[in-house]
């Protein structure tokens, strides 16, 4: 199973003040609370203490930033770490599996998402007039890039709208369309232009990404899926594992499995009804599927569960 390393280098001194100011806002912000949706649309604060318990959610189009502490998160077989000195794009929708790793009530992790808008990376692609990949080749949907000053810059006076409300409607959009311009002329821009550009293989994918995620419970045909994408089957494969680093059928298990793990924690639905819910004929495969995914039996993970509280 592939895995990053974690950067320990020290980070360059004019970052280390910048992402310490954060330490110290972001902290006053979140104080008492796990997550905070805040008045700036998409963007969202997180905050633990201690580190937690694998949590499986779908994560959407969105760059993420690890602020303090370090996170592990699983695509598929592939295990990728990541910390303040690296972003996090995603580019369509991914079933995956997180746990926060370094936490503590004195240094908590602090982290923040900020939705990625197709419209107005559409127009800023125009705009920049930024030349298209020459390769239609559907890239990774989600990848780590190096943290630079400018971007974490960004990032702070974004947050820094939060005092003063009566400016988010102005302002707001002008620092996130610069935030979207640091992030094309970055060595994972490309990850941008698989969210705008229609005419790609990414985007050909994300249709189907759309359909499997409104229609997981069903038994549906590779073949079947792959026409309604407007691809050839074995083009369909490609792109798929390449985008998503699983098969179709992969993609739909970890849609079941976190679909049924979360009816098991919130609506406290026993493992066989969950599983019958989310599509599956066997409670046997289900229970071993589920261990296989989340290391433990569907009983005790959730009692697991039930004694910490997840966050995503």
């Amino acid at each position: 199973m592939p895995q990053a390393e974690i950067s320990s280098m020290p980070m360059p001194e004019p970052l280390s003040a910048v992402q310490a100011d954060l330490v110290r806002y972001m902290s006053q912000l979140t104080e008492g609370k796990n997550e905070l949706r805040t008045e700036i649309a998409g963007l969202v604060l997180h905050r633990w203490e201690h580190p937690t318990q694998p949590t499986s959610y779908i994560a959407e189009p969105s760059v993420c930033l690890i602020i303090q502490g370090s996170k592990r998160i699983m695509l598929g077989e592939e295990v990728h770490l990541y910390n303040a000195h690296h972003f996090r794009i995603t580019s369509v929708d991914l079933p995956v599996v997180a746990q926060v790793l370094e936490a503590t009530p004195e240094k908590p992790y602090l982290g923040l998402s900020l939705s990625l808008d197709q419209q107005l990376i559409a127009q800023l692609l125009v705009e920049s007039k930024a030349a298209l990949p020459r390769n239609r080749q559907a890239s990774r949907g989600m990848t780590m890039g190096a943290m630079s000053l400018p971007l974490l810059d960004a990032f702070q006076r974004l947050l820094y709208l939060l005092a003063t409300p009566e400016e988010i409607p102005i302002i707001s959009p002008i620092i996130q369309k610069e935030i979207l311009y640091r992030l094309l002329i970055s060595d994972q821009g490309d990850r941008l232009h698989q969210i705008s550009t229609a005419g790609n293989h990414s985007y050909q994918i994300a249709r189907a990404i759309a359909w499997l995620k409104q229609h997981f419970n069903q038994s549906f045909r590779v073949d079947d899926l792959a026409t309604y994408s407007g691809m050839s089957l074995s083009a369909f494969h490609q792109h798929f594992r390449s985008l998503t680093a699983m098969t179709p059928l992969q993609f739909q298990k970890r849609l079941r499995l976190n679909e049924a793990r979360r009816l098991m924690f919130t609506e406290r639905l026993d493992a066989s009804t969950a599983a019958y819910q989310v599509g599956y004929e066997s409670p046997s495969q289900f229970s071993r599927e589920y261990s296989r995914l989340f290391g433990d039996s569907p009983s005790r993970d959730i009692k697991n569960l039930q004694r910490v509280e997840i966050g995503g």
